[in-house]
């Protein structure tokens, strides 16, 4: 069988998530899957390098499958953004290695998040960022930042319920820009737990705005409990914009 990596790009907007549900098509995942069975005539199951909140968008989320079609991949992709919904477009559609994985070859994801800040909202960038109208200090949202960089246990940083799973996690990079009223939050790392990077941003925002003190991160890593952290803020200002393979 050959083995299809796919690189996508969405606004997420319309659906609930990236992964394929039982009692909805309407996710990126079931849209995608039922294109790909159609245009091949084959069942396919699509693998994702990591799930997406509802609401959130993607530039560059990374995909896999398998098929016994010879289909070519300029017709592969020419098919798929023929008849996919507008808001759901395939940028890649390469032939790789057999044993490739979208999720278990990753080794590192770039987000991004969004943030209006001005006391007055913006109509055309409301869907793609999130309005804050609080003044914000970004020297001090930098040094936050900077704590948060490196190798630590980030449960207090996300909702994931008890596992046995670990939940320490490397960020490689987190920094913060600002473009006019827009401010731009860029997490770089070599993967993140469920709703990190939106309670992550939550807790720079409160920090910026003076409600939590600069020492709350410190003691959000050794307490572990997520009430101590800052809000979970909407997931239509994330977005997913590279995964990173070896």
């Amino acid at each position: 069988m050959r083995t299809i990596k796919l690189t996508i790009e969405y606004d997420g907007r319309r659906y609930l998530g990236w992964q394929r549900l039982s009692d909805s098509d309407n996710t990126i995942q079931g849209k995608i899957e039922g294109v790909l069975t159609q245009i091949t005539n084959e069942k396919i199951e699509i693998i994702g390098s990591g799930r997406t909140d509802a609401g959130a968008h993607a530039r560059g989320q990374v995909a896999s499958f398998k098929l016994n079609s010879e289909m070519d991949s300029v017709k592969m992709l020419d098919l798929l953004n023929r008849y996919l919904p507008r808001d759901i477009v395939v940028k890649k559609v390469v032939e790789v290695p057999e044993r490739f994985h979208a999720r278990y070859n990753a080794t590192g994801k770039k987000y991004s998040y969004h943030v209006w800040n001005d006391p007055i909202p913006s109509a055309l960038n409301r869907h793609y960022s999130f309005h804050y109208p609080k003044e914000l200090n970004l020297d001090i949202m930098n040094q936050a930042c900077s704590r948060l960089v490196g190798i630590h246990d980030f449960a207090g940083f996300s909702s994931i319920k008890k596992s046995k799973k670990s939940t320490v996690r490397k960020i490689e990079e987190l920094s913060v820009e600002r473009e006019g009223n827009l401010l731009h939050f860029t997490f770089v790392g070599e993967g993140f737990l469920y709703n990190m990077v939106r309670i992550i941003m939550g807790t720079l925002l409160e920090i910026g705005t003076g409600t939590m003190k600069l020492d709350v991160i410190e003691e959000i890593f050794e307490s572990k409990i997520r009430q101590n952290a800052g809000e979970t803020v909407p997931s239509h200002g994330l977005f997913l914009d590279e995964v990173y393979y070896k």
